[in-house]
């Protein structure tokens, strides 16, 4: 069989169900500004989403109601509308970025991190503001004396040393 003309990805679902994914996505993007779920759900989002903010920059009430049939709840969807579109308002496209976040541990999946573009989120904000505060000459000395007591706590013989069995399998020790 062909893969021509078949346009999205199915996810091992069914039509109703990749829907309601879509929409529980999308509500958790807007609600939290930020995501992590798999590369190709992340891909499939972003459009969808797009079309989304193109809609509530409108904010007209007919938009407004497109909008919340495409959402999963209706604060997501007046969060979009009220407050995240007007912050987006230059942009013409291109509101949300992709970034690689690593593998899944149990699967081995591609993770990513989807997030609009141009808004600060909350975690960031305290990762630039803590990044700040620990740039004085005092704290990278305390920052080393906590690292070398760490490692010195670490070596074998010493008290708080980890006890890790290794894996023997069939050809010895791996």
């Amino acid at each position: 069989m062909h893969r021509h003309g078949y346009k999205g990805r199915k996810f091992g679902r069914e039509n109703d169900q990749r829907r309601a994914l879509l929409k529980g996505l999308a509500a958790n993007l807007i609600q939290h500004e930020e995501i992590v779920t798999t590369l190709p759900k992340a891909k499939e989002l972003v459009p969808y989403v797009e079309k989304l903010i193109t809609k509530a920059k409108i904010g007209d009430l007919h938009n407004r109601r497109q909008i919340i049939s495409k959402v999963a709840n209706i604060e997501a969807a007046h969060k979009l509308v009220d407050e995240l579109a007007p912050k987006l308002g230059g942009r013409v496209s291109g509101h949300l970025s992709i970034k690689r976040d690593g593998y899944r541990r149990g699967d081995n999946s591609t993770m990513a991190r989807v997030s609009f573009v141009g808004l600060s989120t909350e975690a960031t904000v305290k990762k630039n503001v803590k990044k700040k505060v620990d740039e004085t000459p005092e704290s990278k000395k305390t920052d080393k004396l906590i690292k070398k007591a760490v490692l010195a706590s670490n070596k074998p013989g010493s008290i708080g040393t980890k006890v890790v069995a290794k894996r023997t399998g069939v050809r010895g020790n791996k």
